[in-house]
C-alpha cells in the first residue's frame, strides 16, 4: 500500500451509506486489528452491523448518520502507553480502510458508550472509537458544514517544528505528513523537535483528554512521512531514522 496516497486523499466522513461493507475488507481489517493487538499488546474490537452505540444517541442527532460499523479503541489503566498505542495502530488501521476506499472517522464523545458490545477488563475503559463504512465519492453539504465549524485553522509546517539548523528533506517530508494528520478539533497540539541529527516528539499535557492519541497518530505520520523509522513510546521520546533514508 502507499500510505502517502491514503494520507493525501483521507479526510473525515461521518455519513454512511447502508451497503453492507465487503466481506473481504472485513476480513481484512479483522486481520490488521488481530495482528496489531497481538503485536503492541492492545485491545481493539470489531462491530458489525450495530448502529445503538450512534442511533438515538442525543450528542450525534445530525452529526453522523448510518454508523453501523466501527472499531473500539480499548484503553488499559496498566499500559502507560495504550492510549498512545491506539493512536498510532487506530490510525494505520484508518489509512489501509481509505485504501480499501472505505470512510472513517474517529470518534471520541458524540455516542454511547453503553450501548456498546465490549468486552472489557476491569482494567480496561473505552477511550474512542473509528466508524468505517461506504460512503459517497464526496463529503455532503452537512459533513462540509460540520467540519467548518469544529475545526480550526490549520498550523503551518514552522508552528509545529523546533530547529536551530537547516532541516534535512527526510524531516521536512515527516512534518508535510503530520500537517495532513486528523487530531480532536484540529488542535495539532504535537511539536517535533531536530538536533544534533535526532527527532523529538512532543505535546504540552498528557494529561488533557485525547492529547496521548494524538500523539500517536502525529508520530505514525511523521514516520510514514520520513519513509521509515522507529519511535519509542511516550512523551519527548525519540525518532530512529532508518540508516538508508538519511540524506
Amino acid at each position: 500500500m502507499l500510505y502517502q496516497d491514503a494520507i493525501n486523499i483521507r479526510t473525515s466522513r461521518r455519513s454512511y451509506l447502508p451497503e453492507l461493507v465487503d466481506f473481504g475488507c472485513l476480513n481484512k481489517l479483522r486481520a490488521l486489528i488481530d495482528e496489531y493487538n497481538h503485536k503492541a499488546g492492545l485491545n481493539m474490537q470489531l462491530v458489525v452491523n450495530c448502529d445503538k452505540a450512534f442511533k438515538g444517541f442525543l450528542k450525534s442527532y445530525g452529526i453522523f448518520s448510518g454508523v453501523k460499523n466501527y472499531i473500539g479503541m480499548i484503553a488499559n489503566k496498566e499500559d502507560e502507553h495504550s492510549r498512545e498505542k491506539l493512536g498510532y495502530y487506530g490510525q494505520l488501521i484508518v489509512l489501509q480502510a481509505t485504501d480499501m476506499r472505505l470512510g472513517t472517522c474517529w470518534v471520541s464523545g458524540t455516542f454511547d458508550r453503553k450501548s456498546c458490545p465490549f468486552k472489557l477488563s476491569e482494567n480496561e475503559y473505552i477511550e474512542c472509537v473509528i466508524t468505517f463504512g461506504n460512503v459517497e465519492n464526496e463529503r455532503s453539504a452537512k459533513e462540509k458544514f460540520i467540519r467548518s465549524v469544529s475545526h480550526r485553522k490549520s498550523k503551518k509546517a514552522e508552528d509545529i517544528y523546533i530547529s536551530d539548523v537547516p532541516i534535512p528533506t527526510w524531516f521536512q517530508s515527516g512534518i508535510r505528513s503530520v500537517l495532513k494528520a486528523p487530531s480532536a478539533m484540529n488542535r495539532q497540539p504535537v511539536t517535533f523537535t531536530y538536533k544534533d541529527g535526532s527527532v523529538v516528539a512532543t505535546v504540552n499535557d498528557m494529561s488533557v483528554a485525547g492529547m496521548a492519541l494524538d500523539l500517536g497518530i502525529a508520530k505514525l505520520h511523521f514516520e510514514l512521512g520520513a519513509s521509515g523509522g522507529e519511535w519509542e513510546w511516550g512523551n519527548e521520546a525519540k525518532f530512529t531514522l532508518n540508516c538508508a533514508t538519511e540524506s
